[in-house]
Parts: C-alpha cells; sequence; structure tokens
C-alpha cells in the first residue's frame, strides 16, 4: 500500500525524494516534450492530487506554504515536473466548487484523482431540456492533461442577456487531446490541447467562475477552499520558478572555479548577488503563503499577494539570467542543464498570473489612496 503524506513536512520530504528522480529524466522530458511515466506517477504518489481536497473525500486540505515548499523542493529536480505537481493541486482544489454529487462523482476513486484545469473561457455551454448543458471547445495550454482523469474546463454561458465564464468537470472519456505543445521551456508540461464536442455534463458537475474567484466553497470551510483565488495562484504558478533558480545556483556553482585560493572578485560577488536574490524571492513568497492561509485577507493583501508573487519571479528569472552569462560558452550548449533551466523560468514568467506591471498597478493604487498609510510598517502575517 502507498503512504500518503500526512504533514506538510511528510509531502516536502516525498517531493525531495521524487526531485532526485525527476532530475534524471529532465532532458528526456524535455525532448519528448512531455514527463515520463515514472515521474507522473510519483507526482500523484507524492501526495499533489490530495494535496487540496477536501477531507471528507480523503484529502488533506493542506496549506499553500506546505505546497509552496514541496513544489520548490521538486523543481530543483525538475521545473516541468514541479509546475505539473502545482497545478494538479490547484485543479483539485476547484473540486471544492462543484455542487456535493459532483464532488462525489469527481472524487469516487479517491483523493489521489489527477484533475487538470483549462482556465480560460474557450468553450461555449447550451442548457440542456431537463438540465444539464452541452460543451464544446478547445482549450490549449492545459498543463498535465496527458495523464489526467478529469478536466475542469472553462466555458460560456449565455444568462440574462450575457455570457457567464462556468467551469465544467469532464471525465478523461469526454474530451481528447490534441499535440500542439511546442513551447521554448517547460516543454515537459505536456500542455496541449484539451477538445471537447457537443459533451453532456448534467447539473450537479458545473460552478460559476466568480463562486471559485471569491472562494465560494461548497461543504468545506478549509481556508485553502475558502480563500480568494488571488491570494492562491501566484503562488501556484511562480513556486517552480523558486526551485528552478536555486537548481540553477548549484549547476552554476558545479562548474564554477572554487577553492581556498580562489581571487576573482567578480565570481564571489556574484555567487552572493545570487543566492541574496533568490533568497529574498522566498521570503516574499513565503510572505503570499502566510497571508493565503491566515483565517482572513485585508483589501490591501489581497492586491499585494499577487504584486509580490509576480515581483519575485521576476527577480528569480533575472538571477538565472545572470548566471547563464557568467557561464560562459558552456551554459548554452544544449546537453547543460542551465540553458534547459533558462529557458523554463523564462516560459513560466509569462503566465498571465504572473505578469507585475498589472498586479503592481493594483497595489499602487490600493497604496495611494487616502487611507493605505502609504510608509507606515508594513503587516507581517
Amino acid at each position: 500500500m502507498p503512504s500518503f503524506p500526512t504533514s506538510d513536512t511528510d509531502l516536502r520530504v516525498k517531493a525531495q525524494e521524487l526531485a532526485s528522480v525527476a532530475v534524471r529524466h529532465a532532458d528526456r522530458a524535455d525532448a519528448d516534450r512531455a514527463l515520463s511515466r515514472t515521474v507522473t506517477d510519483g507526482i500523484v504518489g507524492a501526495g499533489f492530487a490530495r494535496h487540496f481536497v477536501p477531507a471528507r473525500w480523503g484529502g488533506r486540505e493542506g496549506s499553500a506554504a506546505g505546497l509552496l515548499d514541496a513544489v520548490a523542493s521538486l523543481a530543483q529536480g525538475c521545473t516541468s515536473a514541479a509546475w505539473c505537481a502545482s497545478v494538479i493541486a490547484g485543479a483539485g482544489r476547484m473540486g471544492a466548487y462543484l455542487p456535493e454529487d459532483g464532488q462525489a462523482e469527481l472524487w469516487a476513486k479517491g483523493a489521489d484523482t489527477t484533475v487538470v484545469g483549462a482556465l480560460m473561457p474557450r468553450g461555449s455551454a447550451t442548457a440542456v431540456v431537463g438540465g444539464g448543458w452541452r460543451v464544446t471547445g478547445e482549450w490549449d495550454f492545459t498543463s498535465a492533461v496527458g495523464f489526467s482523469d478529469w478536466a475542469l474546463v472553462c466555458a460560456l454561458v449565455p444568462q440574462d442577456g450575457h455570457r457567464v465564464p462556468w467551469f465544467f468537470a469532464l471525465p478523461r472519456e469526454d474530451y481528447r487531446v490534441a499535440d500542439t505543445w511546442t513551447s521554448i521551456g517547460m516543454r515537459g508540461t505536456g500542455s496541449n490541447t484539451l477538445i471537447a464536442d457537443n459533451v453532456f455534463v448534467p447539473a450537479h458537475r458545473g460552478f460559476t467562475r466568480q463562486d471559485m474567484i471569491e472562494g465560494r466553497s461548497v461543504g468545506s470551510d478549509a481556508r485553502c477552499h475558502t480563500a480568494p483565488l488571488r491570494l492562491l495562484s501566484g503562488l501556484l504558478f511562480g513556486a517552480p520558478a523558486l526551485g528552478a533558480a536555486r537548481a540553477a545556483l548549484r549547476v552554476w556553482a558545479e562548474d564554477s572555479p572554487t577553492g581556498p585560493d580562489q581571487d576573482d572578485l567578480g565570481l564571489r560577488t556574484a555567487a552572493a548577488r545570487a543566492v541574496i536574490t533568490v533568497d529574498a524571492a522566498e521570503l516574499l513568497l513565503a510572505r503570499a503563503a502566510r497571508v493565503a492561509d491566515a483565517p482572513q485577507a485585508s483589501p490591501l493583501e489581497l492586491v499585494r499577494s499577487p504584486a509580490d508573487c509576480a515581483y519575485a519571479v521576476e527577480q528569480l528569472v533575472e538571477v538565472v539570467e545572470r548566471l547563464l552569462r557568467a557561464s560562459g560558452s558552456s551554459g548554452q550548449l544544449a546537453a547543460h542543464p542551465l540553458q534547459r533551466i533558462w529557458r523554463d523560468v523564462h516560459s513560466l514568467a509569462s503566465h498571465v498570473a504572473l505578469r507585475f506591471d498589472p498586479a503592481a498597478g493594483a497595489y499602487g493604487s490600493r497604496l495611494l489612496s487616502p487611507s493605505a498609510g502609504l510608509g507606515a510598517p508594513a503587516d507581517t502575517p
């Protein structure tokens, strides 16, 4: 019988163990544009799929801080594996917004059901006489879809003269996958296109996107289900960058000349600057995780956390950028892991949840409001 994590520490240990396996498969995942079966089974076995699943369905109702630590640990072996682990955990959390009957169907085979999310409203849904919907659409960039059991897809529903985004839960037999993922980085995520064609979805397998955004869960008052989405999305997508930057530091250090007689000031200052920057980014991400796990978030924290996460990832990308330049020609060879990490973090950082300017604009507006008290000491949850 597999042993599943019962604590955040246990999850992190399992993630570290999996990282030592994933690193050996990382180059092949990059070439194949998909993770190996060994790694995908390891992601589920480590407990990522069940991390945010409600306890009554066998899940952990885990913390954001625990997921951050575990995903960052796994990313030190393979950024793509860590990304898939994180988004699977996030999609499992989304299941808590389904009606009770929908949750029962989703997790009928257990909390380790692998759920993926097709988050953009690129489909359409029409109501069926007698209840339910017919859903059609194509959702590209659906990470981990190749080894999914279920998918939660976003489609537009006509309602009161408007088109309102809803999520619909589809079992694996109701969708197919088109091989479209040819990205320059994060190749191992297998983020291909999910296609559903006039699929019938019963009423108990749908919920409005606004419910998820605002944290209106069904049957659970665990904080991971009641937290507004904006407190979690930056962490889910940013956590792999933290581990990737640490992996880049390790690889770069292994290639750099060392020893007691080393007197290259540039090399020493580059090492110090890189480590300090990564540590600072980790502090920002850890702060965002504490805010997500706290019972409540202030209006300022709701806009600060996305900006913190986006800024942290921006800094992590810059660290990897500097390390690649400092590695010389060898770091850019196709067989060198540093160039793969460089491609991965640049691709990762392009995600809409990690764009600093929109997040900073919302945060800056709040800071400059008369009631913000700009310049006062920051709250530290």
